[in-house]
């Protein structure tokens, strides 16, 4: 018999458990002849004795009150064995005026019960050693089974769920997610990302337990705001993923997030101090048929909108949104490769004096020949550029060839009284080689430095003062002029104007374009001229679009200028044209418009 039950418990799992040991129940009940078996587990953590199975089964109401029994409950029938290590034998009257004589045998486990074997005689009834030494030998072999049940359930456990938090991970996600999105199930499904600002921080100042504890905050809060049956995701790291049980349209998707990130406000107090994260929420909803990964695609891509635009914390997918950060993840994945390949190009917009048209100076403007997507504007890269820390070798690269180009064109008697202007980014200033390598740039084409004018947006110069500072001399002393674009946009920079080594400030296009509609531009753009004439700077107006503009920049005291009025920016084979002529005729006297770049 002990060989036939130690055959049966090696094949057992968590699954067939409770069946196998029903049928090794019956067979020592027809053996020892008693009236009822049973098996419990105990658990430690909620200090109970928890029913595996028992035979035969009894009528029992639902809830069954001996399906979990507290050790320190009232009246609690397992309160004597709940560290019971050896077999125990009792007798008591029942509700038939009979004698029930009962065996317990403990399941041992590295000297700790883990549970217990139990059998019931109606009458009195002698167990003999032999009878009882049999039984521990079984409860030896139950107690193995079930501690080699218990481990690989954990392991399961573990690997569906968050070892933090305790709540599914992204293996339980992406199965409930096929199941919910086949076809035929009802719909639609929604699926709400939901990210953490501020973790990163909190896990540096205050340590990863702390972050720790914002986790399991989370995990809660989730949990108390929503339905029994969400599902309720540790996506990892500073996510999780919110799906819930119900149908559910974009709006009502829309409108849950906006209650979880409510709940989710308000900090956390660690060591007595409170502790505050910031909530953004991505919204997508999948129907049936769409594959589990497409819909917590569109959802992540929700909360990067939710991150990064103006969405009060909460986003909704979109098909515009999702052509949007395509493009964006298709240049951050491509851009590198364009930078060495030759699929960027140059294209050179003149600056002229509106007086005369005679040709000033060219900017050099990067473009991106994609094969598939065509030219594509720095509008559409340069940002990304910035975020991948590819702003440097773009910058480079844009210099090389603008000054490849403008020397070629001088050593064929074109641009000989031509500055040629190149932007440089805020990353290009903080890089310890830049002055190196417009050096080397100058050096390679022979270039005067009076001949080339670098441009740097307004904050530069308040991002990192004292590097700008650094930089900008150390550029002058190469003779190179600077420029300040978009001038106008960041007041808090006139304070250090004078401080720093300017030649010229460039107006910035969003005043110039409404410069004779609002009298508030207008008032900005002449405080702006006259502040450079103050200092004894050049003064250029971009983005002129319209005669008008251009009359009353002169009126003003500006009369160099850029913009669609004079020309677009053009390749460098047909900007040559101007360059011959060193003019460029446009009238005043008409309206042209158009875009500016």
């Amino acid at each position: 018999m002990v060989t036939q039950i130690a055959s049966e418990l090696a094949a057992v799992d968590e699954v067939t458990m409770p069946t196998t040991i029903e049928r090794v129940l019956a067979d020592l009940i027809a053996h020892f002849d008693v009236d009822f078996g049973y098996l419990r587990r105990i658990d430690r953590e909620r200090k109970a004795t928890i029913l595996v199975a028992e035979w035969p089964r009894r009528s029992a109401p639902d809830p069954d009150p001996l399906n979990v029994v507290y050790f320190d409950q009232a009246y609690s029938p397992f309160h004597a064995v709940e560290k019971l290590t050896e077999p125990m034998l009792t007798s008591a009257e029942s509700y038939f005026d009979q004698y029930v004589t009962s065996a317990v045998v403990p399941l041992v486990m590295h000297g700790d019960s883990i549970g217990l074997l139990g059998f019931v005689k109606h009458g009195d009834w002698a167990w003999s050693r032999q009878e009882l030494a049999v039984l521990t030998v079984i409860a030896s072999l139950l107690a193995q089974s079930q501690a080699r049940v218990d481990t690989e359930a954990r392991l399961r456990h573990l690997s569906t769920h968050d070892e933090l938090t305790e709540l599914p991970n992204h293996h339980s996600l992406f199965g409930y997610l096929g199941q919910r999105l086949r076809a035929g199930r009802p719909g639609p499904v929604a699926a709400l990302c939901v990210g953490l600002n501020g973790l990163k921080l909190v896990n540096s100042y205050l340590g990863r337990t702390a972050g720790d504890d914002i986790l399991r905050d989370v995990a809660s809060r989730l949990r108390e705001q929503l339905e029994l049956n969400d599902m309720i995701v540790r996506f990892g790291g500073d996510e999780f993923v919110v799906v819930p049980n119900r149908p559910m349209d974009n709006y009502s998707a829309e409108l849950l997030a906006s209650r979880i990130k409510h709940g989710l406000s308000g900090g956390v107090t660690i060591d007595g101090e409170t502790v505050s994260y910031g909530v953004d929420i991505g919204v997508a909803v999948g129907i049936p048929g769409d594959a589990p990964a497409d819909v917590l695609r569109r959802a992540d891509l929700a909360l990067r909108a939710a991150k990064t635009q103006d969405s009060n914390g909460v986003a909704v997918f979109t098909d515009t949104l999702y052509e949007q950060f395509e493009l964006a993840d298709h240049i951050t994945l491509n851009l590198r490769s364009a930078v060495s390949d030759n699929s960027l190009v140059l294209h050179y917009q003149p600056e002229v004096d509106l007086r005369n048209g005679r040709v000033l100076a060219v900017e050099a403007l990067v473009r991106w020949q994609h094969p598939t997507r065509g030219l594509l504007l720095p509008d559409i890269f340069v940002g990304v550029a910035e975020t991948t820390k590819l702003a440097d070798e773009l910058g480079n690269w844009v210099i090389r060839n603008a000054c490849a180009q403008f020397a070629d064109w001088r050593r064929r008697g074109f641009a000989s009284d031509v500055v040629l202007r190149v932007n440089a980014s805020p990353k290009q200033l903080t890089s310890p080689n830049f002055v190196e390598r417009v050096e080397q740039a100058l050096r390679e084409h022979g270039l005067n430095g009076n001949s080339v004018c670098l441009e740097i947006t307004e904050n530069v110069s308040v991002e990192d003062l004292s590097r700008a500072h650094m930089t900008l001399h150390a550029l002058k002393r190469l003779n190179v002029q600077i420029a300040i674009d978009d001038f106008g946009t960041g007041y808090n920079t006139l304070s250090h104007l004078k401080a720093l080594p300017v030649d010229t400030v460039k107006i910035d296009r969003s005043f110039v374009k409404r410069l004779n509609n609002s009298p508030e531009d207008r008032a900005i753009v002449e405080s702006i001229i006259g502040l450079a004439h103050e200092f004894g700077l050049e003064i250029i107006g971009e983005g002129v679009e319209t005669a008008e503009a251009a009359r009353t920049l002169l009126d003003l005291g500006c009369h160099r200028a850029q913009g669609f009025l004079i020309t677009r920016p053009l390749p460098a084979e047909e900007i040559e044209a101007h360059l011959n002529t060193m003019q460029i005729p446009f009238s005043l006297e008409h309206r042209r418009s158009g875009r500016s770049e």
